[in-house]
């Protein structure tokens, strides 16, 4: 049977490893018909691509700090396959000392590199998008936050104040890109053990927090943070627009 997303293509912007959230969504899109291409910031991240056995000629470069990159890689990806139906933003960075403490350690520098990366790259790859025509007609975009963007969860700190500011993007991006019928949305995702996680102070803790907080004591899977991505990517979802779509267990409920 084909699946929600058979004959789509869609590129998916962040995967690290396994453990990535974007590789959670990269395989619910392939599972429900669609075909993926896989972008990646640097020659490291590249190879650890190509070590989880995706093809070469599926994966494109794109640092999204840069609009010179975003460009090319762009126009590498519609000169190979044409229009794609959609993106998967799964991209955030903040230096790791931004990520514990105070917010009033943060820095100017942290600060900024924070939003660049983790909120203006969004509105960045939809601009590049929409400019080169690399959307096809009734398109989705989706990101990923974190519901630090609306509490002041311990160490978070400036990747919430980044994430507060993508889930805004979101819903202007949404009005805006809407009137030519690309859709926008977000995932609010549960914590989970991901590269990024790891990286905020006391991880451990705000893993056992959250799973304290779910309505079933368990956190949320990839699979499932998947699952709603796939049904975000696909005609199914066709109201839902500048909408941030909690998919943490209930932990949004306490």
């Amino acid at each position: 049977m084909a699946g929600i997303l058979a004959g789509k293509k869609f590129l998916v912007m962040g995967v690290a490893n396994k453990r990535s959230i974007a590789w959670g969504c990269a395989q619910q899109i392939l599972a429900q018909g669609g075909e993926v291409i896989y972008s990646y910031q640097n020659e490291r991240l590249q190879k650890n691509l190509l070590k989880l056995g995706l093809p070469a000629d599926r994966m494109v470069e794109c640092d999204v700090a840069s609009d010179e990159s975003i460009d090319a890689a762009f126009d590498q990806v519609k000169a190979a396959f044409g229009q794609i139906d959609g993106l998967v933003h799964a991209v955030a960075f903040a230096p790791k000392n931004e990520l514990e403490g105070s917010i009033l350690n943060s820095t100017r520098d942290g600060y900024l590199t924070a939003q660049n990366i983790s909120s203006y790259s969004l509105i960045a790859v939809a601009k590049a998008a929409k400019a080169k025509q690399l959307l096809a007609e009734k398109s989705s975009i989706v990101t990923l936050t974190f519901i630090g963007s609306e509490r002041a969860v311990t160490n978070y700190n400036t990747m919430g104040i980044a994430k507060a500011a993508l889930e805004s993007s979101v819903r202007y991006l949404a009005r805006d890109l809407g009137k030519t019928g690309t859709r926008v949305n977000a995932i609010s995702a549960g914590a989970m053990k991901t590269l990024a996680v790891t990286g905020i102070g006391g991880h451990k803790d705000l893993l056992e927090q959250s799973r304290s907080l779910t309505v079933d004591g368990v956190n949320v899977s990839l699979e499932e943070l998947g699952n709603c991505c796939a049904f975000l990517l696909s005609d199914l979802s066709s109201g839902l627009v500048g909408d941030v779509i909690y998919v943490d267990k209930g932990v949004h409920l306490s």
